[in-house]
């Protein structure tokens, strides 16, 4: 799920947005970079998915954390290019990081279960 959501916002961000700058506001240069790292992302936790059959615990909070790091670092850009983004590019960024704070807390709750039933 992670791996499927962070492939969608790299194209999003790299081959929508990015084109249409003057709609969203936000510099291509910027959604460039963010959808490297989501790229970077989807790669890592794709790996996971299909390496990993045991003890992928420490992964998935590998994942949580870059996931809300992510998070912060698009909410400095925001806040960075607040007065270049327009109400939809703003509306945009703010879904992104509500989806993504949604999956952490999916993620944070099977860590917890999983910690759960181990002991």
């Amino acid at each position: 799920m992670d791996s499927i959501g962070a492939l969608i916002t790299a194209i999003f961000l790299g081959l929508v947005l990015a084109r249409l700058e003057p709609i969203f506001g936000m510099p291509p240069k910027v959604l460039y970079g963010l959808s490297f790292i989501a790229c970077m992302f989807a790669l890592y936790s794709f790996y996971c998915h299909l390496q990993l059959t045991k003890n992928w615990r420490p992964y998935l909070i590998g994942i949580i954390s870059a996931n809300l790091i992510y998070c912060c670092l698009t909410t400095g850009l925001v806040i960075c290019y607040y007065q270049k983004l327009t109400n939809l590019g703003l509306m945009y960024f703010l879904f992104e990081i509500m989806v993504i704070l949604i999956l952490v807390c999916i993620e944070l709750k099977t860590v917890s279960e999983l910690t759960y039933r181990k002991d």
